[in-house]
């Protein structure tokens, strides 16, 4: 199953929740101002570090909504892909469901 996560872990705790229900190995694709949370500085940086490294999540950010919010690679979370448009649609035809964390 796909998660997705489009809401600022500043804000909500969508991701949190996300990433409590995602089973190890899940896709999880970070949209819009769930991107923030792949900032390394960032408060919430243990917690993702943690799903990629323990839980073997597959964290995945929309590189266009990063660009829009100024993140750059060199300011991530090491671990967090970064994928475009095409790459979401094939994530979602891999996955047999899609998970939208609100």
């Amino acid at each position: 199953m796909l998660h997705t996560v489009n809401k600022s872990p500043y804000e909500k705790n969508s991701l949190q929740r996300c990433f409590e229900y995602a089973t190890d190995g899940s896709p999880v694709l970070l949209i819009e101002n769930g991107v923030y949370a792949v900032l390394a500085a960032g408060s919430h940086a243990s917690m993702v570090e943690e799903a990629i490294s323990q839980h073997q999540l597959r964290v995945y950010a929309l590189g266009s909504d990063l660009k829009l919010r100024g993140i750059s690679k060199e300011q991530m979370i090491a671990g967090v892909l970064v994928i475009d448009y095409v790459g979401f649609v094939n994530l979602a035809a891999e996955s047999d469901k899609v998970q939208s964390w609100l």
